[in-house]
């Protein structure tokens, strides 16, 4: 009688000793498996503050947004150097360190614009043109009139032209694969010249629709740019992700518009860990 005792209480610690080394397993896992969502999280914001980190849902997103400058590709040169280069042709010296500056305190200058109902008017062109004859008051305020226009001129087209902007190196293939899976747009504040840069750096394809700023009416940081596009697709908040390198225009914007964000800071990561991500 007492070995059978024994040997039922020895079963009966066995079973129970297995139940926790069972249990513990399982927090373990869960703990695992917590941190791994915590780090893809991280992707999604790696330096946003902890109040305003959207996540990706578990659930993919329908559709895609991407940012076009700075995130799926760059100027070959500096802005200073294009125009430089610009100057040249037109039959003028200038410094690009000069016009660099210039530039980026003009840009600087440029008034905010409140989102109106339709396009803005000749494809923001005219802004451009302020913005270009800042940049010449400042770095070469003794240059003429009909100087300055030639110049504009040239510089308009300049900024369309093969070879001006690259790709960054992931990106078609990014690209490539994202795009059976989900619809591909791009929001950006720039104008009807960004179908042609994307035709020519080979990735017009994978976009069904292209949102520019002068057409849509609304500029990033405004978030009614991001739900005039998601109006157009017939598609709620939860359903799209943006993509973007800018903060503000990028980043705060889209999450303001409701929709979740993947932060691109290329010190950091690339379009890469976004499919990690998805």
């Amino acid at each position: 009688m007492w070995h059978r005792h024994a040997a039922f209480e020895q079963e009966f610690w066995a079973a129970q000793a297995a139940s926790l080394q069972a249990t513990a397993a399982c927090r373990r896992e869960i703990f695992s498996a917590s941190c791994r969502k915590r780090e893809a999280s991280s992707l999604c914001s790696p330096a946003f503050p902890a109040q305003r980190q959207p996540m990706i849902e578990s659930d993919s997103p329908k559709a895609i947004f991407f940012d076009a400058v700075g995130t799926l590709f760059y100027l070959t040169k500096t802005v200073g150097d294009h125009y430089a280069l610009v100057a040249k042709e037109v039959g003028l010296k200038l410094a690009a360190e000069k016009l660099d500056a210039a530039f980026y305190s003009a840009w600087k200058q440029m008034p905010s614009r409140q989102a109106i109902d339709g396009p803005r008017e000749n494809d923001d062109k005219d802004w451009w043109r302020e913005l270009t004859g800042l940049v010449l008051q400042e770095a070469a305020p003794e240059i003429r009139e009909l100087d300055r226009d030639n110049f504009f001129e040239v510089a308009y087209e300049h900024f369309a032209e093969a070879g001006v902007w690259e790709l960054y190196p992931e990106v078609a293939d990014v690209l490539k694969q994202l795009r059976p899976r989900f619809e591909l747009a791009i929001i950006s504040n720039f104008d009807g010249r960004l179908r042609v840069i994307l035709e020519r750096l080979g990735i017009s394809k994978y976009f069904r629709h292209v949102f520019v700023s002068s057409e849509v009416g609304a500029d990033k940081p405004d978030p009614e740019i991001f739900r005039r596009a998601l109006k157009f697709l017939n598609l709620q908040p939860s359903d799209a992700l943006h993509i973007g390198d800018d903060p503000e225009r990028d980043w705060h914007a889209a999450t303001d518009a409701g929709l979740s964000i993947f932060q691109l800071d290329r010190k950091k990561n690339s379009l890469r860990d976004l499919l990690a991500l998805l």
